[in-house]
Parts: structure tokens; C-alpha cells; sequence
């Protein structure tokens, strides 16, 4: 496996200190163990996103969504057949357990998930906070810096 250095990253970014972490976890990812369930990632407008899973066969009571430091984990869990005496010809269904998880951007929350059809869909929005929005800083003049003298003698900021 090949090594990155992170190091002119470091020099010329201010405040991605998980950037460099999220690039060293993709790299290892077991791609063959992260197939299942297929999904796909939408971008609905420029602050919201969809992410979509393919759960065909998984009831509501057998998924799980939760957020935990920034990642967005979607588990399921397939109960056992009520009806043991089943006998398939072809299953061909995957009814398999699976953990798929996804690194969310700062500031991006899940805000619902519906299920429909066999298809997970789980609703994201972007939202800055006010002083992380882009802002106008005034130019202050030399004339706000001098000093104004009062009769007494004493000094006051303008």
C-alpha cells in the first residue's frame, strides 16, 4: 500500500485537520466488504442532499439510523424466518446484515428518512451558522484613529 504525505496540506490549510484522517480511512477501506446495499448520493439543491439505499426485503423495525462525531451509520438487521420449512429452489435476495457508513462535512445534519418501495431514502441539509457565513469587513479610516483633545486636557478615542 502506498504511503501519502500529508504535510503541504498542513502548510497551506487552516481548519481540515479531519481531511487528512477521512483520506487515510478511504485509502484502507475493504472496498469488497462496502457493496452492500448499493446507494446513491443526490444533491437536491445547494444545501441539501439524499442519500438512497437499495433495502429491498428489510422491514422499518430492522433498520437503524444514527449520527455519532460526524458519521452517519444506516445497520440492518434481517430476523430470522418465522417459517423454517421454507424451501427455496433460488434465493437469490440478499438478506444479509450490513453496516454502511458515511463521513458527513461539518455542519450537515440528517434531518428524516423515509422508506418506500425498498428504497431508504434519508433527507441531509447543510447549514452554516451565522458567523460561519460569508461577511463584509468594514475598512476602518486614519480619521477614526486620532485623538480628540477636550478643554480639561484629557484624551478620548474618537
Amino acid at each position: 500500500m502506498n504511503s501519502i504525505d500529508f504535510t503541504p496540506l498542513y502548510r497551506s490549510t487552516i481548519g481540515f485537520d479531519r481531511l487528512p484522517s477521512l483520506l487515510d480511512k478511504a485509502l484502507r477501506a475493504d472496498t469488497a466488504a462496502s457493496n452492500y446495499p448499493p446507494y446513491d448520493i443526490e444533491m437536491m439543491s445547494e444545501n441539501q442532499y439524499a442519500i438512497t439505499l437499495a433495502v429491498a426485503g428489510f422491514h422499518r423495525d430492522e433498520l437503524e439510523i444514527q449520527v455519532e462525531k460526524g458519521v452517519l451509520s444506516v445497520r440492518g438487521s434481517k430476523a430470522q424466518d418465522k417459517a423454517p420449512d421454507k424451501e427455496y429452489l433460488y434465493q437469490g435476495i440478499a438478506t444479509r446484515s450490513f453496516d454502511r457508513k458515511f463521513n458527513l462535512a461539518d455542519h450537515v445534519e440528517v434531518t428524516g428518512a423515509d422508506l418506500s418501495n425498498g428504497l431508504l431514502t434519508i433527507q441531509l441539509v447543510k447549514e452554516l451558522p451565522e458567523e460561519m457565513k460569508p461577511r463584509t469587513i468594514a475598512i476602518n479610516s486614519e480619521i477614526g484613529k486620532h485623538l480628540e483633545h477636550n478643554k480639561k486636557g484629557d484624551q478620548k478615542a474618537a
